[in-house]
């Protein structure tokens, strides 16, 4: 990926590319944080484990999908360079806990969730698994394994 080819690919200048955004990773994590948002947008079903398996469901499905790859590219770049770490960071991961954040404490206010476990741990437990058959590819990105991975976590986060 080049910022040629961004410029290219959208029909206007590598200035105007600059003029928005200070490099070619965080134009790709705007795309990203875009693209995800429209496949696992915040549920709010009513249901704290319901909420959580539909969005990982939405994230299986943008792994799965055409920017899956890229996007692992992505994570993996931002291990040795610090200008792609930060706006992974500051441009996707931060919303996106956000939101989960968010998601965590609705299911702690219907009483769904304990609010005595770390918000962010917990978010960790139920995030991580998805990044790492992302990235190590050893099981299933499917509705499945997204409601295993929901329903393993909130048994000993519940309420």
């Amino acid at each position: 990926m080049t910022t040629e080819l961004i410029a290219a690919r959208s029909g206007t200048s590598k200035a105007t590319i600059y003029k928005w955004w200070p490099n070619k990773y965080a134009v790709s994590v705007d795309a990203f944080l875009s693209e995800m948002l429209a496949d696992s947008p915040d549920p709010d079903t009513g249901s704290a484990r319901r909420d959580f398996t539909v969005l990982l469901r939405g994230l299986f499905h943008f792994y799965t999908g055409p920017s899956g790859r890229v996007f692992a590219q992505l994570v993996g770049e931002a291990q040795f360079d610090p200008d792609v770490a930060m706006a992974l960071r500051d441009g996707l991961i931060r919303p996106r806990r956000e939101q989960l954040q968010t998601m965590w404490d609705r299911g702690v206010a219907r009483g769904e969730l304990s609010a005595d476990v770390d918000r962010g741990t917990a978010i960790d437990l139920i995030i991580g698994p998805t990044l790492y058959r992302l990235m190590v590819g050893h099981g299933a990105l499917d509705d499945a394994a997204a409601g295993a991975i929901v329903e393993t976590a909130l048994r000993g986060l519940s309420a």
